[in-house]
């Protein structure tokens, strides 16, 4: 990535501010490793950073490279205290913040960037010796669709190649599953064969219908597959 001005396709995240239950889900998957000082790289508008500062986290830099998502981020920030606002590549102001962060955040983020690997030796710098990186990303390459296209998603990760990439880059991996088994056919068959988009009924429907059964299925039995894949990984 370059240091360049972009344009982010924004109703999906517009959408996804209704999806209340799955980020609660996701929020209690990662909350032990959020303490002290926390990065979320390519935070949009703030929809996530929300969930991530109510773990009482000492403070959060928000990092977002687009330049119609950041003015919502830092309008939405503007009087909080606790939160830093970066209208930036976080690869591009990574040695700023050299062994600084407790924990960095890639939610729904490192798919958008073409050398995965290059950005990740950035945040392996940026973290400190017993640190963390939380990655959230789409699985399954048969579920990419038109919509991973048009949101400038570069690829969907297998778990071994989202091990290899994190791993390449130096840190060591302590956990890597899939997430959201129920996920999958309904993916396939409105973004694959039917090449819908993503609005605010649908995402509102499957995160009150769907998830809060999932959440509690996959909290005792662990997908062998599943539409996104989370991982935790220390330096």
């Amino acid at each position: 990535m370059s240091s360049e001005t972009i344009q982010y396709f924004g109703k999906d995240l517009e959408a996804m501010s209704f999806a209340h239950n799955y980020h609660e889900w996701l929020l209690d998957e990662i909350s032990p490793f959020l303490t002290g000082n926390v990065a979320e790289v390519g935070a949009g508008m703030g929809n996530f950073s929300d969930f991530i500062l109510s773990t009482g986290v000492n403070y959060l830099t928000a990092f977002e490279p687009s330049e119609n998502m950041y003015p919502l981020l830092e309008k939405r920030f503007a009087d909080n205290k606790k939160v830093e606002t970066v209208s930036a590549f976080f690869e591009d102001q990574s040695r700023q913040y050299k062994n600084s962060f407790d924990s960095v955040l890639y939610i729904n983020v490192l798919e958008h960037i073409e050398d995965d690997k290059n950005a990740l030796v950035h945040t392996y710098e940026t973290i400190k010796p017993g640190g963390h990186i939380l990655i959230f990303v789409p699985a399954l390459a048969f579920l990419y669709s038109d919509l991973d296209k048009e949101l400038g998603h570069f690829r969907r990760y297998s778990k071994q190649s989202l091990v290899d990439v994190v791993e390449a880059a130096g840190f060591t991996v302590n956990m890597v599953k899939y997430f959201d088994i129920a996920g999958i056919i309904p993916w396939y068959i409105a973004f694959v064969l039917l090449k819908h988009t993503t609005t605010e009924g649908n995402v509102s429907a499957y995160d009150k219908l769907v998830v809060p059964i999932m959440r509690r299925v996959e909290q005792v039995i662990t997908p062998f597959i599943g539409k996104n894949l989370l991982l935790v990984a220390s330096k």
